[in-house]
């Protein structure tokens, strides 16, 4: 079958031809139809992170939906036939990639049924992103009628988190680049803050003299992050997705700091489904592209240029 991988870390990746999988005992064949491409993949080719274990060569990708093509002995969850979408980021790293004609994977794997009625590159789109952005407000729950900052909302994960806060109540700040503030005001935030118009704390200071209840900080470094997290008011919550928050010093300010990891599961990736369907949440803009045009990509500084979510159509 064809794939996209990497013999090692630090190889741009390339379209090759590797064994199609078998359905073993307990695991399904899925012939994926789209897969998403998320920063993570990124950095895991080029060696910035280091998954292990991991195999080689090893086939990029851990969202993707798509068809079960077989199913291994003892396997009765799913059936051929099904519609099947979900976050394949299981060890050994690169055994299941999703940037491939097919994966075979254990049906215990964060995957589960498409809804009906959901289309399978929306569904490829949305693992890693929904299940991000619907952790991250699970989380605080309950934030109704909490001032939220959301600083990269206008991201894959930004775009489901600030959907899922607007639902749950919240009142959100969006940082956002100038193009996506008619999108994001379409989701409901209260408020956006365009990058580079002015400086964010004082554009929050502003409009928020007393503070801001919670931040989630999607993009920023240490440095970064520890100056916006001076917004939060005491009592309130301090969130990072890139893991640099000091939580020591934000506990001094009377901040709970948290160093988001997300834990992801087949219920979780089914609830972000079910949002899409009754278009309760919207999907990220989508960029769709072919498995042969994913080597350019990865050589491009701007892999999402076209739209913030891309999806190989397969």
């Amino acid at each position: 079958m064809r794939a996209v991988a990497v013999n090692h870390f630090g190889e741009l990746p390339e379209v090759v031809e590797v064994m199609t999988p078998t359905a073993d005992p307990g695991q399904v064949l899925v012939r994926l139809a789209a897969a998403s491409i998320n920063p993570m993949d990124a950095k895991v080719a080029s060696g910035e992170w280091r998954p292990a274990p991991a195999v080689f060569p090893m086939v990029l990708g851990v969202d993707g939906a798509g068809y079960v093509e077989a199913t291994g002995e003892g396997e009765t969850k799913f059936a051929r036939g099904d519609k099947v979408f979900g976050q394949l980021f299981i060890p050994p790293i690169g055994s299941t990639g999703t940037y491939a004609e097919y994966v075979a994977v254990s049906a215990e794997a964060p995957l589960t049924c498409v809804p009906d009625g959901l289309d399978l590159v929306l569904a490829a789109s949305a693992p890693t992103a929904g299940g991000t952005g619907l952790s991250l407000i699970d989380l605080l729950d309950p934030v109704q009628d909490q001032a939220v900052l959301l600083i990269g909302a206008g991201g894959g994960v930004g775009t489901f988190a600030s959907q899922f806060a607007v639902n749950a109540g919240a009142s959100v700040i969006a940082n956002i680049n100038a193009e996506d503030v008619d999108r994001m005001r379409s989701y409901g935030v209260s408020e956006t803050v365009v990058r580079s118009d002015m400086s964010l704390t004082d554009a929050v200071r502003a409009s928020h003299p007393d503070g801001v209840d919670v931040l989630i900080d999607l993009v920023s470094d240490a440095t970064a992050f520890a100056r916006t997290s001076a917004l939060v008011r005491p009592g309130g919550v301090a969130i990072t997705t890139q893991y640099v928050a000091d939580l020591e010093a934000l506990r001094s300010s009377g901040v709970r700091g948290v160093n988001f990891a997300l834990r992801m599961t087949s219920d979780l990736i089914a609830r972000v489904g079910q949002a899409l369907v009754e278009d309760s949440v919207q999907p990220p803009p989508i960029s769709r592209i072919t498995l042969e045009d994913v080597p350019a990509m990865f050589r491009s500084r701007n892999r999402s240029r076209r739209g913030c979510k891309t999806v190989i159509i397969l």
